[in-house]
């Protein structure tokens, strides 16, 4: 089964916001990890607790995709694009609420 990928409007624009070299990072990530398989825990995939972003968490390193899988036709939707730092998610440097 491969799971199409969709970018809300928020995801992109957060992505435009990293270097060349992190969205590549991300893109890249994002065909590998969840393209197949992206609601299987691993090591850089988790669900979330209940948010109002999103369902799952990808992480790349520092970097995080927040994104919600629509399993009966096999899309999964990215919301979100940021970095951890600590216990907080930023967006577009901006600390982010989940």
């Amino acid at each position: 089964m491969t799971y199409e990928i969709e970018y809300t409007e928020e995801a992109t624009e957060d992505l435009i916001g990293f270097l060349r070299y992190e969205q590549n990072v991300i893109l890249d990530g994002i065909g590998r990890q969840l393209r197949f398989e992206p609601t299987r825990e691993t090591r850089n995939r988790k669900r979330l607790r209940p948010n109002s972003t999103a369902s799952w968490e990808l992480r790349l390193g520092r970097l995080r995709v927040l994104y919600d899988v629509e399993t009966t036709v096999q899309i999964v939707k990215i919301r979100r694009v940021g970095e951890k730092r600590g216990s907080e998610f930023v967006f577009r440097g901006r600390r982010g609420e989940l």
